[in-house]
């Protein structure tokens, strides 16, 4: 950035400016990728050093590459969520609540993120 800013103070050209506005732009994603991380542990997925490391984005390459393996990991995943439903109604898994909450909460994130992707595919 600092060889862009001397280059355009010096002897500015068209291809220097826009290098210049996609490195602001990328800087710019890095720190919101980062404040996001730093506010809630979680990244954002929108900086291209990191957007396919999400599992959505490992999520729309399946469906394009394999659709039945996509919906094969979809029908998991409401497996999963009726089975933990049943699991939270058992008084023999007290002692799991807890744990099986947590495990309910991730796959309905996970289910959501099946559904919209599914949406957006129409």
């Amino acid at each position: 950035m600092k060889q862009l800013d001397e280059l355009l103070d010096k002897k500015p050209t068209s291809r220097a400016v826009v290098d210049m506005a996609e490195l602001r732009i990328r800087n710019l994603l890095a720190f919101s990728e980062l404040q996001t991380y730093n506010d809630t542990g979680v990244f954002r997925y929108k900086h291209p050093l990191i957007v396919h490391r999400s599992e959505r984005a490992e999520l729309e390459r399946l469906r394009a590459s394999d659709p039945l393996e996509f919906l094969r990991r979809y029908k998991n995943c409401s497996d999963n969520i009726r089975r933990y439903e049943s699991f939270l109604k058992r008084p023999e898994r007290i002692a799991k609540r807890a744990q099986d909450k947590e495990h309910l909460r991730r796959f309905r994130d996970r289910e959501a993120l099946f559904k919209s992707i599914l949406e957006e595919s129409k």
